[in-house]
């Protein structure tokens, strides 16, 4: 159990180096990467389900591929004449709508008359439901000076958020549309995107910076202006609270941190109800009764041609017009269906959960089969979870971190479990082939190792030697000192012949007080003259066998060889037996 403590405390270990190692790298960047791509297969399964109904209430008007030509052939231009934007507005809102919002920027133009532009300025001072774009950006100064827009377009942002910072969002210079339609109205929004590293548009802007002034994206302003019709909410001043939430009435937006909205998709292009532009400008000047009724509708304009460049990627399509990126946007707020990012912290937290269950299945488990279907069971429930909260509670709720931290953990897991697998086998063969009192091999090892010998000097036409060793008087010595004082000697021989011999001899314990050596590739003159040397070692020794007293001892020993004295181990080890006992014979402290 004390085993399995300090292993899990070493993978702990591991998995904190490999965090601080993917935070100091570029890793994270690529984490979040993959975790904005689960977001996006989340997404783009949740729309399939036909789970969310976009609003059937908002209608774009589509500047598409068809409208373009007929104004190019009709009017011998584009942008089309203001003045005729002036007889739309007219037109729809004698129908009475929401709110008409224009996903396009009338900026000073040569091909312009200033006769149109002024009818369209005037169209903006007659209606108070009507939006138009404006876009701010860094252009240098030296191209376009910058210039001071009216207070009346900024508003007022308290950050009480330490997660948030709008730097991303902080532009130099604008790019102003007529200054007789901001003159006119404040119902002018920003239209600056906030595009990922991978350049897929997942979150709008709630508000950009510009001289150090807070200014509303025009969806925004567009959501604001008609929950004020509905609602009656009209705030001076917007509050971003400590959890960095936009606080709006009975809403609560989340707002990521770069001051973007992450936006909650309804389906891929053509979710909204889209009317191409020509077809409304031909009833318009033809006198004829148009086929839809504007009333009641939030009326976007927008181009969704591919020629006009206003062409997104999203979560959901490769391909979607900036203008139902914006009807997208009024959706989610109208509906308070923003998605809220579940803080990282809690993410690891969870991640650390899970990868704790792992561990344990893995240590506790023996079969590999089993811990790995549950693995992919912890996991794919996990990723369900992830995918039905962010479906029905607009949660996104990270998955990469914590399966990262779990594939971690379940190969460390397994690595530990075979490392202490591996030790115990270790131990246990130690144990199985090693004498206890003098740490040498056993006499089971030594006739293993024997039969080797034999086997390989045979394939190898080698020699190889065994020395037999006994302790004299060994019986009469535990007689006077007694056993412990003889178990103390016997221990402390033993390691004096292990330091006598090479690393590659064997030395074991035959039985009682005797001993031996095996030596691999060596002749019998080599073998006795070790087997001399280690005499007189022992014999020059002084043993201790208590904290107080000492003495000396002697061995006798038999050698024999392979082949000269024997084919077989038992004749080898016969014949180093009957020169043990001649050594003992002719007086003992002697090799024979």
């Amino acid at each position: 159990m004390l085993k399995k403590i300090m292993y899990s405390l070493w993978i702990a270990v591991f998995v904190l180096f490999v965090f601080y190692t993917a935070k100091s790298t570029n890793f994270n960047t690529f984490l979040d990467a993959v975790e904005n791509k689960t977001f996006d297969l989340r997404q783009s399964i949740i729309v399939n389900s036909d789970y969310k109904k976009a609003n059937k209430n908002i209608i774009i008007i589509a500047i598409d591929d068809a409208s373009y030509e007929y104004i190019l052939e009709k009017y011998g231009e584009w942008p089309l004449p203001r003045d005729i934007y002036a007889k739309i507005i007219d037109y729809i809102e004698a129908q009475h709508p929401k709110s008409i919002a224009f996903d396009l920027m009338f900026v000073k133009s040569l091909r312009s008359k200033p006769g149109a532009d002024a009818a369209l300025a005037e169209t903006f001072k007659k209606y108070n439901n009507i939006y138009t774009a404006m876009n701010l950006d860094n252009q240098s100064v030296e191209v376009r000076k910058p210039i001071e827009l009216p207070t009346k377009l900024s508003v007022k942002v308290t950050n009480y958020s330490k997660n948030i910072d709008f730097d991303s969002l902080s532009f130099l210079n604008c790019r102003s549309i007529l200054p007789e339609i901001i003159k006119n109205t404040t119902n002018i929004g920003m239209i600056n995107v906030s595009r990922a590293e991978d350049g897929i548009l997942r979150k709008m802007p709630i508000f950009v910076k510009y001289q150090g002034k807070f200014y509303p994206q025009l969806a925004f302003k567009v959501g604001l202006g008609l929950i004020k019709q509905e609602e009656g909410y009209n705030p001076q001043e917007f509050i971003i609270d400590r959890n960095s939430n936009l606080i709006l009435n009975n809403r609560k937006i989340y707002i990521d941190k770069d001051g973007g909205a992450i936006l909650n998709w309804y389906g891929p292009t053509g979710t909204y109800l889209q009317i191409p532009l020509y077809r409304l400008i031909k009833a318009i000047e033809s006198g004829e009764k148009f086929s839809y009724n504007f009333s009641n509708k939030i009326v976007y304009f927008g181009t969704t041609a591919s020629s006009l460049f206003d062409i997104k990627t999203i979560p959901v399509a490769k391909i979607y017009p900036g203008v139902e990126v914006q009807a997208t946007y009024v959706n989610n707020l109208l509906d308070n269906n923003f998605i809220a990012k579940v803080d990282k912290l809690i993410t690891v937290f969870l991640g650390i959960i899970l990868a704790a269950l792992i561990g344990y299945l893995v240590i506790n488990i023996d079969s590999a089969a089993i811990v790995t279907l549950s693995f992919v069971s912890i996991y794919s429930l996990y990723i369900l979870f992830a995918y039905f909260i962010m479906k029905y509670h607009n949660l996104w709720i990270g998955i990469v971190y914590p399966l990262m931290l779990g594939i971690i953990i379940f190969i460390s897991a397994f690595v530990v479990k075979y490392i202490i697998k591996s030790r115990d086998f270790e131990q246990q063969y130690l144990l199985a082939t090693t004498d206890g009192l003098t740490e040498l091999y056993n006499h089971r090892y030594f006739q293993e190792q024997m039969k080797m010998q034999v086997e390989q000097s045979k394939r190898y036409d080698v020699p190889f030697s065994l020395i037999i060793i006994d302790i004299d008087f060994f019986k009469k010595f535990n007689d006077t000192f007694g056993h412990q004082a003889g178990d103390a000697v016997l221990h402390q021989v033993a390691q004096l012949l292990k330091q006598s011999v090479r690393a590659t001899d064997i030395v074991c314990r035959y039985g009682g007080e005797e001993m031996s050596i095996i030596l691999p590739n060596t002749s019998k003159d080599v073998s006795v003259s070790t087997a001399e040397k280690i005499c007189k070692r022992v014999a020059s020794k002084r043993f201790r066998l208590n904290n107080y007293q000492e003495s000396n001892v002697t061995i006798s020993l038999g050698v024999a060889s392979f082949p000269e004295d024997g084919q077989t181990p038992s004749e080898i080890i016969d014949a180093a037996d009957k020169r043990l006992y001649q050594s003992k014979h002719d007086g003992r402290n002697r090799v024979t």
